[in-house]
């Protein structure tokens, strides 16, 4: 164990929080905390042309509803901030300058349209790759094109420029990634990136790395979608003079569709129904309402059994662990480097799990949670009967009051099919005798509900299963359900006999 290790989750501001960007904040949070370490949220915010009005907040809130706890964020501080790396911006041009004097990166005047025109002759001559790199920036307006004279006059003269990255050309570039151990690259394969924009703010890899190493980040693990970008990344902590602070590299395997046929997008998840966000997002410029895991009625708990196990597995044949579980247990070693499928099946399993290990009270707090949008009044411990009464029949949270609104609705309709059945002249007579027993009865429990009707239909000849369904139709409007003696217990005898009166009227019996 050591209280050195520092990484770090270093979203963007750019939209709302992807499933698999949580996925990246879990899986650090958890190697931190499984070496004793710190775990640090960073926001990114460097490409403002980008930046959503209210995604930081979402990154935020999504991190605290499934219980991943920062230990130094732009809210609480420590002692490495700013965490915003807008509020970091003076800081970096000090390292691209550094960059400038040792000869490991230039100025570049290149216009958009200098820029088109590059990319469109080397289209015409089928280069595969249309790059700013070692052969083409030496027809390209930089200050290794230009003398040092006119390079300064242009700066001078307020001309807009970037600072670019000099890759060099012939250079193997390796590292070792926890994940899929020795990584190489060849240098000709790479372009030379922009470090500072023409704003004076740093691109996402001049920023990253400035930060990860005054922040003393000692392990980057982040998606795989940043694997091209990990050799410009090594030798920017070479050419800075920081190789021997440089991080471990982790890139986790990416997250695919349910089919295992590409990324896990956002438009997946809309055309077929299933979220991929952990909360919901309205989009503030168009409204757009895209569905979240906790307002599709998923516990925190169960979201993160299931992305635990999306690209990492423990050994063994377990399946369900808590967060300290998974804390416990948690190995980088164990991240698999092959795409994880989305299983949707899997994602409710585990929150069906969850839910029914969940004690009464608090199945009936979630009920009640749901009754208070409708406005509904209810009792704690009415609430607390019912829910416990659903715990077998749910996946979903939300699917409590949605399986139970005839606790608090008399039906209007009733089921035609079972009507037709069961709806009998026979069932009329025994319900007529029936409301006649339970409104003179001091005890409606369950027991007694039962007891009563057993001792109408005996009286009768008559069998239990010849009645049931209809009373069940009759009190609920429907053809199936849970135990019907507690629900009728729970409805009340006044109501159950009002309600049984309401069907006689309603329905016609053969």
């Amino acid at each position: 164990m050591s209280d050195n290790i520092r990484v770090r989750f270093a979203p963007s501001p750019t939209g709302p929080l992807h499933i698999g960007g949580l996925r990246t904040a879990l899986f650090n949070y958890l190697f931190a905390k499984s070496q004793g370490g710190t775990f640090i949220l960073r926001v990114e915010d460097t490409d403002q042309n980008r930046f959503v009005q209210g995604a930081e907040d979402y990154i935020k809130n999504a991190l605290a509803w499934v219980g991943i706890t920062p230990d130094e964020d732009p809210w609480i501080g420590g002692d490495f901030g700013p965490y915003r790396q807008s509020e970091r911006k003076g800081m970096y041009a000090q390292y691209a300058q550094k960059l400038l004097d040792s000869g490991n990166a230039y100025y570049a005047f290149d216009s958009s349209e200098e820029l088109d025109t590059m990319r469109e002759n080397l289209k015409a001559q089928n280069v595969a790759n249309q790059q700013y790199n070692a052969l083409t920036r030496q027809s390209m307006t930089n200050s290794l094109t230009l003398s040092e004279a006119e390079t300064k006059e242009r700066i001078d003269s307020g001309k807009p420029y970037v600072i670019r990255f000099k890759m060099p050309q012939k250079e193997e570039i390796r590292f070792k990634d926890t994940i899929r151990g020795h990584v190489r690259f060849h240098s000709h394969t790479l372009d030379d990136k922009v470090l500072l924009k023409s704003d004076g703010m740093p691109t996402y890899h001049l920023a990253n790395v400035v930060d990860d190493y005054l922040m003393k980040i000692t392990h980057v693990i982040r998606g795989e979608e940043w694997l091209p970008s990990a050799p410009l990344h090594v030798m920017l902590y070479k050419t800075l003079g920081w190789e021997d602070s440089m991080p471990q590299f982790a890139h986790l395997p990416l997250i695919l569709k349910p089919t295992g046929k590409g990324k896990l997008s956002k438009r997946d998840g809309a055309k077929h129904g299933y979220s991929v966000f952990p909360l919901e997002w309205k989009d503030p410029e168009t409204g757009e309402i895209s569905t979240g895991f906790r307002e599709d009625g998923y516990l925190p708990e169960a979201l993160i059994n299931f992305l635990a196990l999306l690209g990492w597995n423990p050994g063994d044949e377990r399946e369900i662990f808590s967060m300290e579980e998974l804390v416990k247990t948690f190995s980088m070693e164990r991240v698999n480097n092959s795409g994880a499928k989305f299983d949707v099946d899997k994602s409710k399993w585990y929150n069906q799990h969850y839910l029914k290990a969940k004690s009464p009270e608090e199945l009936g707090e979630m009920l009640l949670e749901e009754l208070k949008k409708d406005k509904v009044d209810c009792t704690l411990e009415k609430a607390t009967q019912i829910a416990e009464l659903m715990r077998e029949r749910i996946t979903f949270s939300n699917e409590l009051y949605e399986n139970a609104k005839y606790f608090f609705h008399a039906p209007t309709e009733y089921d035609a099919k079972v009507a037709k059945k069961k709806w009998t002249q026979e069932a009329v007579n025994i319900f007529e005798q029936y409301i006649s027993e339970i409104e003179s009865a001091s005890d409606f429990s369950a027991e007694n509900a039962k007891a009563i009707l057993e001792k109408v239909l005996e009286k009768n000849e008559v069998g239990l299963g010849r009645v049931m369904q209809a009373l069940r139709l009759a009190t609920t409007g429907e053809g199936g359900g849970p135990d019907l003696m507690p629900t009728l217990s729970i409805l009340g005898k006044e109501e159950v006999a009002k309600r049984i009166r309401t069907a006689i009227e309603k329905l016609e019996a053969k």
